[in-house]
């Protein structure tokens, strides 16, 4: 992959006299495909972090989870997941309908193992596998240009608790978003929200909310 490292990341290699080291990781470490161990590991997984561009060239970065596998490998050069009901801003899914680009970080806290993947992608409304994913909104496509496993040395060890309780299930609709029962938000809430928030248990304030934030009972 001629293209892997710039200027700036030989100038670094040289400076500290690892550019032989880095050309060796990249040779056995880097592909272009999606591996088995490579595909078992991305479809165990409940979370990852999903790097994107926005429209002035800022990279940002968001947080996505779901129920294990719902990130996907389709082939060994296509891999897909959903985009669930979020805060209305469709941040990650208008960067990454502007600027393809993209990466994707997979990490295990318990093993410790990290996977990256990067790559190009599209944003389907209409995609035939939308089906496979309960509440799911969006579809985005990934074409696969290259997945390295990253050394987990600096990896805290953190134990998983529980799975979220808003997490999209097929037995059961998912519960109403608590920030969506602020009062401030009624006059912008989507006709669909609005009409949960009752049943939800009526509005709350924006204080409310904090405080369920910060005793972990969002």
């Amino acid at each position: 992959m001629d293209d892997f490292f710039g200027a700036a990341h030989r100038s670094l290699q040289d400076r500290f006299g690892t550019r032989a080291l880095a050309d060796r990781i990249e040779k056995v470490a880097v592909h272009d495909r999606v591996g088995k161990a490579d595909q078992a590991f991305i479809e165990s997984r409940d979370m990852f972090f999903l790097a994107s561009v926005t429209p002035d060239g800022q990279p940002t970065v968001s947080y996505k989870g779901g129920e294990p596998g719902f990130v996907r490998v389709l082939n060994e050069g296509e891999v897909i997941f959903p985009s669930y009901d979020g805060n209305g801003m469709y941040y990650s899914m208008g960067n990454i309908t502007d600027n393809a680009k993209l990466g994707l970080l997979f990490i295990d806290f318990e093993t410790p193992h990290r996977l990256r993947l990067e790559g190009t992608a599209t944003v389907h409304h209409d995609d035939p596998l939308l089906a496979d994913y309960p509440e799911a909104q969006l579809l985005v496509r990934i074409a696969v240009a290259r997945v390295f496993v990253n050394c987990p040395r600096y990896v805290h060890r953190y134990s998983r608790i529980e799975t979220s309780n808003y997490v999209p299930r097929k037995d059961r609709p998912a519960p109403l978003a608590a920030w969506k029962r602020i009062d401030d938000m009624q006059d912008v809430l989507p006709e669909r929200d609005l009409k949960r928030v009752a049943d939800a248990g009526g509005t709350i304030t924006g204080r409310d909310y904090r405080d369920k934030i910060l005793k972990g009972d969002a």
